[in-house]
């Protein structure tokens, strides 16, 4: 019986610190922002120039037409 005791007195100082953790990272400012990094990749830095970007079919024609050809 001794035993729960002390596992319940154990348990509530554990509980305790990691209230006393939780309200020292919320007042430090750990939980300010918590919207932007999940809406910043939805949003686009700059528009992308249309004279690096292809498509992969055609990466993948270029790619097999620069092959040199072999004779055997």
């Amino acid at each position: 019986m001794s035993v729960i005791f002390v596992l319940v007195g154990f348990s509530l100082f554990v509980a305790i610190g990691f209230l006393i953790a939780f309200i020292w990272s919320v007042r430090d400012g750990q939980y300010d922002d918590d919207y932007t990094p999940s809406v910043r990749i939805l949003f686009e830095d700059e528009s992308p120039s249309n004279s690096g970007v292809h498509s992969t079919k055609e990466k993948s024609k270029r790619k097999s037409s620069d092959k040199p050809k072999t004779n055997k």
